[in-house]
């Protein structure tokens, strides 16, 4: 039985008027195939204007649920929205997401060994000082320190698709870093907290040493991998 749209309050509209029909879709009401009610019809009741119909079921469209065809109507194709990337990353486990990054920043490693120009080195001479100067800070500060170094080095691999991707993964990386870093007390573990491990990493880059890149990279998540899988 179908359950009644309700009317809406008056802000954010659309938002309002997009969630409700997803709730009919997702909730089994409207099953694939289903033609949606034409924007007059959901318009009244729902108690809002055509043209804010319009745009929820535009929302809907692009979260993969309906489909317009010409001619014939708003049809329903899923019942479940498609999570894009971002979401995807938000939603996944830190271990998966540090897997995907081991892929990413070893290609990225390399390549930044054999690309990094005299500006690059520099660049990553101040993100090595500010990580390092970090060390005493909150864990947010030390964390976004970190990833603006690992970021420098994705940077010095001159590759637009690369440093898209990576900074893609940042926001996921950074609240699981966060989490790890204050969950395992790595400070008191560690007070230098990988010095060693990324000035050799950047030492590596500098040296246009690409092997040698890929070693320090790999054995630093790899060190980190470890830890999450040990707790």
């Amino acid at each position: 039985m179908t359950s009644p749209l309700r009317p809406l309050r008056p802000s954010p509209l659309v938002e309002q008027a997009a969630q409700h029909l997803r709730e009919q879709i997702t909730g089994g009401q409207w099953p694939v195939g289903t033609r949606l009610p034409g924007e007059t019809t959901l318009a009244r009741e729902l108690g809002v204007g055509r043209s804010t119909v319009r745009e929820a079921v535009r929302a809907l469209a692009g979260a993969g649920l309906v489909r317009a065809r010409q001619g014939a109507g708003v049809f329903v194709i899923a019942t479940r929205p498609v999570e894009d990337w971002r979401t995807r990353l938000r939603q996944a486990a830190v271990n998966d997401v540090y897997e995907v990054r081991t892929m990413i920043e070893v290609q990225a490693a390399r390549l930044a060994a054999l690309r990094r120009t005299d500006e690059d080195v520099a660049v990553l001479d101040a993100a090595m000082a500010a990580r390092t100067a970090a060390c005493t800070r909150s864990d947010e500060e030390f964390v976004d320190a970190d990833i603006a170094l690992h970021a420098a080095i994705v940077a010095a691999a001159h590759n637009p698709v690369l440093t898209a991707l990576y900074a893609d993964f940042m926001p996921a990386l950074r609240e699981g870093l966060i989490s790890l870093v204050s969950l395992l007390d790595v400070r008191a573990e560690d007070r230098e907290r990988g010095y060693a491990a990324h000035a050799a990493l950047v030492g590596a880059v500098k040296d246009g040493d690409p092997d040698a890149a890929v070693h320090e990279v790999r054995t630093e998540i790899a060190h980190t991998l470890r830890t999450l899988n040990g707790r």
